[in-house]
C-alpha cells in the first residue's frame, strides 16, 4: 500500500494551542523568551524523536533497470538533508480560526508542503514541522509523506514528539542522554523477498494532479450522548450489538449527505472507510508497526435504498463490509487497488462519502507546555467533495468531531437538514 500513496497528498494535521498569559503579575517570562524556549525545545525534541523514526529524515528514491524493465521506490536515509523545521509568524488570532463558521482557507498556510504529492518526497522532506506563532496562540502543523506512514503512524510520531518534549524537564545530564526510551517505540518491518515493481513504464506518466473545485469545510461536533444514541438505535433496529459507534455515525452522515446531494433514487452512492489492517492480518501485526497498513472498505447501494430503509440498514451494511475485511481479502485486493489508485490518481469519485482518520487516535494527548490543545485542524491534503475526517471530541468521553468537506451547494443543503442539525453542533 505504500506505493498506492504516491499519487496522493501528504498527511497534514496540526494542533492549535493558546499561549500562556504574560500579563499576570509575577510572570518573569516575556513572550519572546517563551517562544525562543519553545522553539529550541521543539527542535531538540524533533532531533531526538527522529532517532526512533529515522526514515522520516530520508528522501524517496526510485530504482530503475531496463533489462528487465523495473521500477521501485524506496527510502534513502543516507543521501538526505533531513526533516524540515519552520518557524513562522502570523497576525491571526485563535478566534480567527475557531470563530469562523467554516474552516478559513488561511489554515492551509499553517502547513508546509502545500498541495505536494507524496511522489514529491524525492526532492522534498518526508516530514516537516511548521510552528506558527499567532497573536495569542501557537499552531504546530505536521506534514508527513503518506507513503511512509498512515494515520496511526502519524499520530504515533506526534505523540512521541510530545513525550520527548515533556521529558526534557526531567532529564539530567547532557543532551545526548535525552529520552531514548519511548513508551510506544515504532517497529519497522524488515524487507524480505522480492521488492514490488510498479505497473507502469515511467512513474510520471500515470501520476496526474488536477485542481479540485472549491469546497466548504466545516467542523461538526457530536456529543458522547448523541454517539451512544446513534449506536443504540442502529443495533436495536437490527437486533444486534455488534455495530460500532463510528459505523453508526458514518451511516448517519452518509444518509445525510446523500439527501443533501438530492440524488435520483436509481443513482448509486458509495460509503468508504479507511480501515486499519494491523489487527486484521494473520498473524496480527503490533499496533506500533510503522508504515502504511490501511486499505479502503466500502459498500455501494442505490440512493433510494439508502434513504427508504431504516438508518440501521446502512449501519449494518457498513458493519458487514468491515467484518469481511480480513487478511485474506486485503491480500487479494492489493494489486487491484494499486493499479486503480495509480491510474486514477486519488480517492475521490462521484457520489462518495469517505470517512478518514479516527477518533481513536490520541490527538489531544499531545502537549507542548501550553496545556491541552484547543482544536485539531488539517491542511489542504486529501480533500474532496464528500471527504470526512473523524477526530475525538476535545472533552473526550466518546464524543466525536467530524471535519466535513462538501461542494458549497451540498453544504448549504446539509445545514438545512433538520434531522442532521438536530444531532450535530458546531465544533470549535
Amino acid at each position: 500500500m505504500d506505493h498506492v500513496m504516491l499519487s496522493m497528498h501528504y498527511i497534514q494535521k496540526g494542533l492549535l494551542f493558546l499561549k500562556p498569559s504574560f500579563s499576570e503579575s509575577g510572570n518573569a517570562v516575556t513572550p519572546k523568551e517563551f517562544m525562543d524556549t519553545l522553539l529550541q525545545k521543539l527542535k531538540d525534541s524533533l532531533a531526538t524523536t527522529l532517532i526512533h523514526f529515522y526514515p522520516l529524515a530520508g528522501r524517496l528514491s526510485t530504482l530503475k533497470t531496463d533489462n528487465p524493465r523495473y521500477h521501485s521506490v524506496f527510502v534513502d536515509c543516507n543521501n538526505s538533508p533531513g526533516a524540515g523545521f519552520i518557524h513562522a509568524k502570523s497576525d491571526l488570532s485563535v478566534s480567527d480560526i475557531l470563530g469562523s463558521k467554516y474552516v478559513p482557507l488561511v489554515v492551509q498556510s499553517l502547513f508546509d508542503h502545500h498541495k505536494s504529492l507524496n511522489r514529491d518526497g524525492h526532492t522534498m522532506s518526508l516530514l516537516s514541522v511548521k510552528v506558527t506563532e499567532l497573536v495569542d496562540g501557537v499552531f504546530i502543523g505536521l506534514s508527513m509523506n503518506h507513503t511512509i506512514g498512515d494515520g496511526s503512524s502519524f499520530w504515533q510520531f506526534f505523540n512521541s514528539l510530545s513525550e520527548i518534549f515533556n521529558s526534557q524537564e526531567e532529564t539530567i545530564g547532557n543532551n545526548n542522554n535525552k529520552l531514548l526510551y519511548l513508551k510506544n517505540p515504532p517497529i519497522f518491518r524488515e524487507v524480505s523477498g522480492p521488492i514490488y515493481s510498479l505497473p507502469f513504464s515511467e512513474p510520471d506518466e500515470s501520476l496526474g494532479q488536477s485542481e479540485p473545485p472549491i469546497l466548504k469545510e466545516r467542523m461538526f461536533h457530536f456529543s458522547s450522548e448523541t454517539v451512544r444514541s446513534l449506536k443504540s438505535k442502529a443495533n436495536q433496529e437490527y437486533g444486534t450489538t455488534k455495530i460500532s459507534s463510528l459505523q453508526s455515525l458514518t451511516a448517519f452522515i452518509w444518509r445525510s449527505i446523500t439527501r443533501a446531494r438530492k440524488l435520483p433514487n436509481d443513482q448509486e452512492t458509495t460509503c468508504r472507510l479507511a480501515a486499519g489492517n494491523r489487527s486484521r492480518m494473520d498473524p496480527p501485526l503490533p499496533e506500533n508497526y510503522f508504515g502504511v497498513y490501511l486499505s479502503p472498505v466500502q459498500t455501494t447501494t442505490k440512493a433510494g435504498n439508502l434513504l427508504e430503509n431504516e438508518f440501521g440498514w446502512a449501519a449494518l451494511k457498513l458493519h458487514q463490509a468491515v467484518t469481511e475485511h480480513n487478511g485474506e481479502k486485503i491480500s487479494s485486493e492489493m494489486n487491484r487497488w494499486l493499479k486503480s489508485f495509480l491510474k486514477l490518481g486519488g480517492l475521490s469519485s462521484p457520489n462518495i462519502v469517505h470517512m478518514g482518520s479516527s477518533p481513536r487516535f490520541n490527538k489531544y494527548g499531545c502537549e507542548f507546555g501550553m496545556g491541552k490543545a484547543v482544536a485539531v485542524r488539517s491542511g489542504y491534503g486529501g480533500k474532496f467533495d464528500g471527504k470526512i475526517s473523524a477526530y475525538p471530541g476535545r472533552e473526550g468521553g466518546g464524543s466525536i468531531d467530524l471535519e466535513v468537506c462538501l461542494l458549497p451547494e451540498f453544504m448549504e443543503a446539509l445545514e438545512s437538514d433538520q434531522e442532521f442539525m438536530s444531532l450535530a453542533s458546531s465544533s470549535s
